[in-house]
C-alpha cells in the first residue's frame, strides 16, 4: 500500500543537518540529553515519547517510540495504556472547547 508517508525517509533522518548542520548538531544533542536517564528512567520517557507521537498523529515517531518501548522492557499493554492516556488527554481538550461555544452561543441566542 502506497502512503504519503515513506517508512524509508525514518532511516534518513540524521542527514537532515546536511545543509545546517550546526543547527542539527544542536538539536541531536538536546535531543539525546533529554531521552538520557535522568529523574525519569529511558524506558519511562519512552512511553512518554510514544504517547506524544500519538498526540502528534507522527507516523515516523510512532514507529520508532513503538521499537524504543519494547527494547526499553515496556509491554504492550503498557504501550496501549499510554496511548490511552493521550486519548483522554486529546478528548478532555476538545471537550473543554465546549465551553467556550457554550458561552459564545448562550450570547448570541440573546
Amino acid at each position: 500500500m502506497e502512503t504519503y508517508y515513506d517508512p524509508q525517509d525514518l532511516g534518513a533522518f540524521s542527514e537532515i543537518g546536511k545543509d545546517a548542520p550546526e543547527l542539527a548538531n544542536k538539536f541531536f544533542d538536546y535531543y539525546g540529553a533529554v531521552f538520557a536517564e535522568g529523574a525519569l528512567t529511558e524506558r519511562e520517557k519512552a512511553l512518554i515519547a510514544l504517547a506524544v507521537a500519538h498526540a502528534m498523529q507522527c507516523p515516523y515517531c510512532i514507529d520508532a517510540y513503538t521499537k524504543a518501548c519494547l527494547e526499553k522492557g515496556s509491554n504492550l499493554a503498557e504501550m496501549t495504556e499510554a496511548v490511552h492516556v493521550t486519548t483522554a488527554i486529546r478528548g478532555g481538550a476538545s471537550l473543554v472547547h465546549g465551553v467556550q461555544m457554550r458561552k459564545i452561543a448562550e450570547r448570541l441566542s440573546l
